[in-house]
């Protein structure tokens, strides 16, 4: 079983930048492919991007590429969003989600464990 609990979400203007966290209760956390994903109100669950647990390596969304980034530390059960350039379209529940594996999976089904989410509201 693994908690997550996602933090940093808020108000932002258009423009602006956001930092989400999201701490794991695991400890072998660092086996955990982790991920983020958001929801709009009336809308699905849709993939943000994807952090692998041992190389690293990153999967982002082309919707937010260029604009978002994903890194975490393995030593303190961290995954991070960091948000920059935010639109008004971005605007939504930001969850994170973990997935025993390394791949990753680019549809809330492939994840096993999620967090009760964090809003972000951006202002136009």
């Amino acid at each position: 079983q693994v908690q997550l609990v996602e933090s940093g979400g808020g108000l932002v203007q258009a423009g602006g930048s956001l930092r989400l966290s999201c701490a794991a209760s695991r400890r072998t956390f660092s086996s955990y492919t982790m991920g983020w994903f958001r929801q709009a109100p009336g809308k699905e669950r849709n993939f943000v991007g994807a952090i692998r647990g041992t190389t690293g390596s990153t999967h982002i969304a082309d919707s937010v590429k260029g604009r978002f980034t994903i890194s975490r530390d393995n030593a303190k059960n961290m995954v991070y969003l960091q948000m920059n350039s935010l639109e008004p379209e971005d605007t939504a529940v930001y969850y994170c989600a973990a997935r025993t594996g390394s791949g990753v999976r680019l549809g809330p089904e492939g994840y096993d464990y999620w967090g009760q989410g964090t809003q972000v509201t951006v202002s136009s």
